[in-house]
């Protein structure tokens, strides 16, 4: 175990408030590989929208379920206003570029919301026998590269620094107008150095503050990040103002 207990919606907010932060929140729907119902995301986003100062929910389904997937993230941002959606293949077992999985991310085009996948290496399994039957190869950041290349209007986030595929994923947010980086999941004391030289130079536009709450609290992840070489005109870019723009929020607090 990790030592953790999951917070409650209420107290995630209550958290955030203090700090004057906002997070988004979400759970993994992995029904198919686990065998057992997820979180719900619809009561999930609904106690988000209680906090909506500081709280902004993404949806997760299976795709697994095939076209109950699509209609069902469908509903979600048409009834819940979720603003993305969060995969974890590795965890859910599919291959992002399987083209059965085409018409999921086309609806999510068309919806206009951010689907942020899991990439690299995860704690879920670690150090278990078989790793729990998890298998990393799902969550190779080139898989998702096709994604990126099919979709172009879909803007995609890589999930953590996918270690130990860093590099692809520099190069696809290098290459991909609508792939982005966050740097979730890692004390920023660890990151790969050509991530933060890339984060603070050519890809300053396109990495994203997350911190894995509660599994690396934020409070930690800003200490180590203060420490970092960045330029001043890369950290309120990172920090917030790329997530502004590509969730669409900086519009909505203009309005």
């Amino acid at each position: 175990m990790n030592g953790f207990r999951t917070p409650t919606v209420e107290r995630l907010a209550a958290d955030y408030r203090e700090r004057r932060m906002a997070a988004v929140i979400f759970t993994v729907d992995a029904s198919t590989a686990l065998g057992h119902p997820a979180l719900s995301s619809e009561e999930i986003a609904e106690q988000a929208s209680e906090h909506a100062d500081v709280l902004i929910p993404f949806g997760s389904v299976d795709p697994l379920a095939g076209d109950a997937a699509v209609r069902r993230a469908r509903h979600l941002v048409e009834r819940y206003r979720v603003r993305g959606f969060k995969f974890h293949p590795s965890l859910q077992a599919f291959r992002p570029d399987d083209p059965a999985h085409a018409p999921l991310w086309a609806t999510l085009e068309e919806l206009g919301v951010v689907p942020l996948f899991h990439t690299g290496q995860t704690g879920i399994g670690a150090g278990l026998p078989g790793g729990r039957g998890i298998k990393l190869r799902y969550s190779d950041p080139m898989l998702i590269d096709d994604v990126a290349a099919d979709f172009p209007g879909l803007r995609i986030v890589l999930a953590h620094p996918g270690v130990p595929w860093v590099d692809a994923s520099m190069a696809i947010a290098t290459h991909k107008a609508n792939a982005f980086i966050d740097l979730s999941g890692w004390a920023p004391k660890y990151l790969p150095p050509q991530l933060v030289r890339q984060a603070g130079t050519i890809l300053r536009h396109k990495v994203l503050f997350g911190s894995d709450y509660p599994v690396l609290a934020p409070d930690r992840w800003l200490a180590e990040y203060a420490a970092l070489d960045l330029p001043d005109r890369a950290r309120p870019l990172i920090l917030k103002d790329n997530a502004l723009a590509l969730l669409g929020l900086d519009q909505a607090r203009a309005s």
